[in-house]
């Protein structure tokens, strides 16, 4: 069996962001049980110097629903960073599987060694699709997702290794 670059990469998207849904809402109920501000969580943060929970959905989203259209060769579509409740971020986490839902095995796989380069920050990375999938965009999907995760874990909410993979 061969491994595709769509399937080692959009459906493991996907799942990853169903997943940051999935803690996100035990995160949620948690507060509502507890009579907590909602907001106390969404604005929370491991330490000073890192994103809040919100920052966390944001850039896992970004990235995520970033990847396709890079992959392709196509500018993605920008989102406004103004989440500020948890309907705000499950609606982010449904647009960027939505953007990423339109994509499919073929438009991926046929980009498998296309290069490119990305201008980060002060610097500009060269990629090929499949170093830009396995080598940044999974890690750092799945950093924020943990980190949110985390976030959430830190503050009390009930959640567990079942939790992080949805179930």
């Amino acid at each position: 069996m061969t491994l595709s670059l769509y399937t080692i990469s959009l459906p493991v998207l996907d799942s990853a962001l169903s997943n940051l849904e999935h803690v996100l809402k035990k995160g949620e109920a948690h507060a509502i049980e507890r009579n907590l501000d909602p907001e106390v969580l969404l604005r929370d943060r491991l330490f000073p110097d890192m994103f809040s929970l919100v920052g966390q959905v944001q850039v896992a989203t970004a990235l995520a629903k970033a990847c396709p259209f890079r992959v392709t060769g196509q500018e993605p579509p920008n989102y406004e960073d103004n989440e500020h409740t948890f309907e705000d971020c499950y609606a982010r986490i449904a647009r960027a599987r939505k953007d990423i839902g339109q994509f499919s095995a073929q438009d991926i796989d046929d980009q498998v060694a296309r290069e490119f380069s990305l201008k980060m920050g002060p610097t500009v990375r060269e990629f090929t699709s499949l170093s830009y999938v396995n080598g940044f965009i999974l890690p750092n999907v799945y950093f924020h997702c943990t980190t949110a995760y985390n976030i959430l874990r830190h503050n009390g909410v009930p959640l567990g290794k079942r939790d992080f993979f949805g179930a």
